[in-house]
């Protein structure tokens, strides 16, 4: 699977890239901000998104929905330590594939990868 990876903090993408090695032969891209997200997303055509929400330049709201107008089909899961019911209503209205509180653990990535190839499969 190829899986675009979005942070502005390089501490949070190792961690979360690591995993995604863990679970499996991935191959992953890296976005530092929601406007390289938009760029790279557009270019490498990846099966899933892990969307940090607050960044500089293009936050990940923004950038979930321009990804969303590119592919209205595209598996995003936004990550974010804004757990605010209204922040997650909104990801899901935009259409986020689901909503992962941070701080992330190896656990919650590797069943949100088994959900988005149950979801590619159908």
């Amino acid at each position: 699977m190829k899986i675009l990876v979005v942070d502005d903090s390089i501490a949070q993408r190792t961690m979360i890239v690591s995993i995604i090695r863990k679970c499996g032969d991935h191959q992953v891209i890296e976005a530092s901000d929601g406007q390289e997200a938009v760029e790279q997303f557009t270019k490498s055509n990846p099966d899933f998104t892990f969307l940090d929400l607050n960044m500089p330049v293009m936050d990940g709201k923004e950038a979930l929905r321009l990804i969303k107008e590119i592919n209205p089909e595209a598996l995003v899961a936004v990550l974010s330590a804004d757990i605010q019911k209204k922040t997650v209503e909104m990801v899901n209205q935009l259409g986020a594939m689901v909503f992962i509180n941070k701080p992330v653990t190896e656990s919650r990535i590797g069943l949100v990868l088994a959900q988005a190839e149950l979801a590619m499969n159908r």
